[in-house]
């Protein structure tokens, strides 16, 4: 998931770098709420891993 992250904030940035604000600013907003489920997700993982341990 964090590579689907990284995915949209390189088409963000390179959307920007082109002038399309429109796109670049979904692509950059899509990648926010991927990286916020990534890292949710992860602290969840963590917290389960440790108490099955």
């Amino acid at each position: 998931m964090l590579s689907w992250a990284l995915t949209f904030l390189v088409i963000a940035i390179i959307a920007a770098a082109l002038g399309f604000g429109g796109i670049a600013g979904t692509a950059a907003g899509i990648a926010k709420i991927l990286f916020v489920l990534f890292l949710v997700l992860f602290v969840v993982s963590l917290i389960m891993g440790r108490r099955r341990g």
